[in-house]
């Protein structure tokens, strides 16, 4: 046991890391000495997918029906009964608020009852650090390009809690981006990997759309032009190959822009290892084209496994056995904020 929870009086334990931000429920645990146990996610797509989007009402409901089955299940799978528990991880923001006081509320009577500690949970520091869950896993310090629905953003990690955000989106977050121009094109919700399906019948060439940003410096990003570019190309009757050729035209201005950026930051914060976080980094082109100025660059470039790149709780547990280990819970309280800036955490003490 870490002598800070020592010091702190905490008991060990695994911890139960709870995932309820938007149109996930997850559970997980999560062990210091033993790893990752057990995480169990159920998704909410079909819910969501006649409204072409999430309903957070919706949502919010379907967490409260799944939540309690998915921890049994997670204790189950783990082989670990709750009264072991060290501590109660949950995702405190930012999000939905609806969805996140489901888990919290979940959370704080568990925490409760066991007489453990609840451990708020920032919901892209759990994606930075989801990468950690992989064998090998990066060493400090390392550049993030986290990229979601909600979120897409450059970021320096010295440490657990160290982070120096260097660059982010003015406008759509290029999940956002991703889903609206599949919106324009005519695919079903979530649209991001349809498009993606849909690019690999395109035909390179025919289309070709500005890089944003990048004929300028800084390190920052702007992809709402992007979907006016491919509403503006796109025909009234286009058939299916015109819209496969549009497809693949965005997303290579998309990737493109992305690993040009990458490149920039890496230089600028001098760092020579590369993690990518977040929904979009499932995106197999981008994983392309990194890979390649990889080996172009000399740097070293790691993903989460497909399954950790979209929310879950996996990493919302390994983050709060991280939090507990070093003696600090941001917040140290129940409460949930739909929007929190990943650099008002405070570093735990370790780090500091």
């Amino acid at each position: 046991m870490n002598p800070s929870a020592c010091a702190a009086g905490l008991r060990p334990g695994p911890i139960l890391g709870i995932e309820t931000s938007c149109d996930e429920t997850a559970a997980a645990i999560y062990c210091g000495e033993r790893g990752l146990l057990a995480h169990c996610l159920y998704s909410q797509v079909k819910l969501h997918a006649q409204y072409g989007g999430v309903v957070p009402e919706l949502a919010s409901r379907d967490h409260v029906r799944r939540i309690n089955g998915l921890i049994r299940a997670a204790l189950a799978d783990a082989g670990v009964q709750a009264g072991e528990l060290g501590g109660i991880a949950y995702t405190a923001g930012p999000g939905l608020i609806g969805a996140l006081m489901v888990g919290a509320a979940v959370a704080s009577g568990m925490a409760s009852a066991l007489g453990v500690p609840l451990i708020p949970v920032h919901h892209m520091e759990a994606h930075l650090l989801a990468p950690m869950l992989e064998d090998p896993a990066p060493a400090f310090p390392f550049l993030a390009l986290l990229v979601s629905g909600g979120h897409t953003m450059l970021v320096a990690v010295r440490g657990h809690g160290v982070y120096e955000l260097l660059g982010e989106s003015l406008d759509d977050a290029v999940g956002e981006a991703f889903d609206k121009t599949a919106k324009l094109l005519g695919l079903p919700y979530p649209g991001g990997p349809h498009l993606a399906r849909l690019a690999e019948q395109g035909r390179a060439g025919r289309f070709h759309f500005p890089r944003p940003m990048t004929d300028r410096p800084g390190l920052e990003f702007s992809f709402s032009g992007l979907k006016t570019a491919v509403l503006t190309a796109l025909p009234a009757d286009a058939d299916a190959q015109t819209r496969a050729d549009l497809a693949l035209a965005f997303e290579e201005a998309v990737t493109d822009t992305l690993a040009i950026k990458v490149e920039r930051a890496l230089q600028a914060a001098q760092l020579e290892r590369v993690i990518v976080a977040g929904g979009v980094g499932a995106n197999r082109r981008l994983r392309e084209k990194l890979a390649e100025r990889a080996r172009r660059g000399g740097f070293a470039l790691y993903f989460p496994r497909l399954a950790f790149c979209t929310d879950n709780a996996a990493m919302v547990a390994y983050t709060g056995w991280v939090r507990r280990r070093d003696g600090q819970m941001p917040g140290g309280a129940l409460f949930t904020t739909p929007r929190w800036p990943l650099d008002s955490l405070t570093p735990p003490r370790s780090a500091a």
